[in-house]
């Protein structure tokens, strides 16, 4: 058992005595009873800014700390954060001994110690600086711990010199209902007095103090355009405006053109620039353009902006990840590629964003995958959905019969879809979700009609996508089927038919242009005179399927075959621009576009190309 020491009596009493004393507060002089008093005296006292002489790229500064009070200040430290771009040098003379600046920007300036650390009652000090930017104004001015007016005289002559000021606002491109932030950066040869945001004619609200900044609520019921306003005014009246805009489009996803068939385009973002993305690059009878690729473990987050490389994924000339380091977007080109996918929005286009490809889905991203990321990034975007390409090449299936039927990576895709799924539902979004499907993803199921897919070899993946799809086709809103490997014997129609027997919704043949292409096989633009379309095919008789690899054949039987919101993919549209021009025989990205146009009606006009682009660095 513990036992606890002894203590004499007249120990304790001497011990409590000693308590009692140090508890009686602090004695006068010491240094809490000075910091209060000086937080006393600085009361009504001020900081005024000007600069002595300014030239393009700095400017002489002046502080005068002013003490209107009876009696001396004794001692004192100046806090100051400077709006705009102006910034201190290292050094200070006058009153001023020090200068220091922390990470925020807070400057803190104390006096040398041969005179300049008193303040005559009625009196002032001045510390002079070197100062570069231009200056224009200060905030979050405080002396001895209170609170000073820090204000920036006009020059001699009065002010004549308006503002400058620059607006943005974000999101660009808004899908659903929240805020609209508006920032706006405004100097002064003076000193910004304030700023005001309108949107249209109605003041939205004034910021006296930099970051300026507002922000305006938007529902459905303000979609459309809707254009912002920032105002800068100084002391002498002078202003000078900027303007912002955003498409609002919340709880709509612009129809697909003209004609009941879709048209999807994959587009790459290596070699490419955002600004290559517009309504004159991107022909209209693309009815849905996947942007690729995003990663699946993607750790970018809302308002951030951060569209690059090593955190989107995506590999866009502003973004990419290079031998001299990482590129990151600047705020004018992110909002470049915001307008841009609103444009092309608006003209009709759906947007998505295709998240992992092949070299995304080789090591561990895909077991990372974050929807909440994702939607993030989807949402920043303004994109009308998420393409989930997953092609990991580590599944391998029981071969079954369908009711048994199983992959070994069933689980990890089925959770992908999922939880995106209930991400979105969380939101309230309006964003979709779409598949990359595998070629031979619905073939060799035992008891099915595509149980070999009337092919002479087994696929090892075949299969891979059967039970993902079946179990949850209700929450895919299209299959966009990976048909490129059109060898001697793969044949893209009945890639079509697996997946249309246990799928309903909208399933998109792909097609892959020449010079990359699987199996051996380039694809051409017109079918061999005499072909037939459909009946071949359909009563196994069209072994050698090289001969049916082409644009005329495929599109014609998605006309004949398809289901109303049927239609045709292309892997991708920057094709030519990244790799080469297609060989000789080969069909090319514009008239492969063309003839899936003017086959399915997918819009009434069918001349649109995409232009010759050199690759971008």
């Amino acid at each position: 058992m513990f036992r606890f020491p002894r203590i004499r009596p007249q120990l304790l009493l001497t011990a409590l005595l000693s308590l009692a004393a140090c508890s009686q507060g602090p004695e006068p002089g010491s240094p809490q009873t000075t910091r209060s008093a000086l937080q006393g005296q600085a009361t009504g006292l001020t900081a005024t800014f000007d600069s002595t002489g300014a030239w393009d790229t700095g400017f002489t500064g002046r502080i005068t700390l002013r003490n209107p009070g009876p009696s001396a200040i004794q001692g004192w430290t100046l806090k100051f954060k400077f709006n705009g771009t102006a910034a201190a040098g290292s050094s200070v003379w006058g009153a001023g001994g020090a200068i220091s600046r922390d990470s925020s920007g807070l400057y803190t300036v104390t006096p040398n110690s041969w005179g300049g650390a008193t303040i005559p009652a009625g009196g002032s000090v001045t510390i002079g600086y070197d100062g570069s930017g231009q200056l224009s104004g200060v905030n979050t001015c405080t002396l001895n711990g209170a609170s000073c007016s820090g204000t920036v005289t006009p020059p001699p002559g009065g002010d004549t010199t308006a503002p400058t000021v620059s607006l943005s606002a974000s999101p660009g491109a808004v899908t659903s209902a929240g805020a609209v932030s508006l920032s706006a950066s405004a100097g002064d040869n003076v000193g910004v007095t304030k700023v005001e945001f309108y949107q249209g004619s109605t003041l939205l609200g004034t910021d006296t103090t930099a970051p300026y900044t507002a922000s305006e609520n938007v529902t459905s019921a303000h979609n459309g355009t809707r254009t912002y306003t920032a105002r800068a005014f100084d002391a002498a009246g002078n202003s000078t405006s900027a303007s912002a805009s955003v498409t609002v489009s919340i709880g709509t996803t612009p129809p697909p053109p003209t004609g009941k068939a879709i048209y999807v385009g994959y587009a790459g973002t290596w070699q490419t620039s955002v600004n290559d993305l517009t309504t004159s690059t991107v022909p209209p009878y693309y009815t849905d353009l996947n942007l690729s690729f995003a990663r699946p473990d993607t750790t970018y987050v809302r308002g951030s902006y951060a569209f690059d490389q090593a955190v989107a994924g995506f590999e866009f000339a502003e973004g990419a990840s290079t031998p001299n380091g990482q590129r990151k977007f600047t705020a004018a080109q992110a909002q470049t590629l915001r307008n841009n996918i609103a444009a092309l929005k608006a003209r009709g286009t759906r947007v998505w964003v295709s998240v992992g490809g092949w070299s995304y889905s080789q090591g561990s991203q895909w077991s990372n995958f974050s929807a909440a990321r994702v939607v993030d990034l989807a949402q920043d975007l303004g994109a009308s959905g998420v393409d989930i390409d997953w092609e990991s090449s580590g599944s391998t299936c029981n071969k079954l019969d369908a009711a048994q039927f199983a992959c070994t990576k069933d689980a990890e895709i089925k959770n992908i879809i999922n939880t995106l799924d209930a991400e979105i539902a969380a939101r309230g979004l309006n964003l979709q979700i779409s598949i990359a499907g595998w070629s031979t993803g619905a073939y060799y199921v035992k008891g099915t009609p595509w149980e070999e897919g009337k092919v002479q070899w087994g696929s090892p993946f075949g299969g891979t996508m059967y039970r993902v799809v079946r179990d949850l086709g209700a929450k895919i809103d299209r299959v966009n089927l990976m048909s490129y490997d059109g060898g001697t014997y793969y044949d893209p129609r009945e890639g079509y038919e697996s997946y249309r027997a246990i799928y309903s919704g909208p399933i998109a043949m792909g097609l892959e242009v020449a010079p990359e292409g699987s199996g051996g096989a380039v694809l051409k633009l017109n079918a061999e005179p005499g072909t037939v379309y459909d009946a071949e095919m359909n009563t196994g008789t069209n072994n050698e399927a090289t001969r049916y690899y082409n644009v005329e054949t495929l599109a014609t039987y998605m006309k004949n075959r398809g289901r109303p919101g049927d239609g045709m993919m292309l892997w991708q549209i920057w094709k030519e621009r990244v790799y080469a021009k297609p060989p000789a025989g080969a069909a090319g990205v514009n008239a492969t576009g063309q003839k899936v146009c003017q086959i399915l009606a997918v819009t009434p006009t069918c001349t649109g190309t995409v232009p010759d682009l050199p690759p971008t660095q």
